[in-house]
């Protein structure tokens, strides 16, 4: 369940990555076509970077969301519950050892 969450985000992040020299391939196509100014073509660039950068972080979250879900629901401890618990039970040991 875990793995199939993990794919779907992944597919998800990678549709809303748009790397620099995508955007930059893009927008050279779109200067030739449309006969974009050089200023014109670089602000284009900018604001796709932009969004994709927004898209990217909306995903970030709403991913985290939705695995803390999942891990909430199959009622998983965090990383820091368990390495408390696991310190717990050493202490509990050692004084029983004694």
């Amino acid at each position: 369940m875990l793995e199939m969450l993990e794919k779907a985000v992944m597919t998800t992040i990678g549709v809303a990555a748009i790397t620099q020299k995508k955007a930059e391939e893009l927008v050279a196509e779109m200067k030739e076509r449309f006969k974009l100014s050089e200023d014109e073509g670089k602000n284009l660039v900018d604001r796709i970077q932009t969004i994709a950068s927004e898209s990217r972080e909306k995903v970030r979250e709403m991913a985290e969301a939705e695995v803390q879900k999942v891990v909430d629901r199959l009622g998983l401890v965090s990383r820091e519950e368990f390495d408390r618990l696991a310190k717990r039970v050493q202490e509990l040991e050692s004084r029983n050892s004694n």
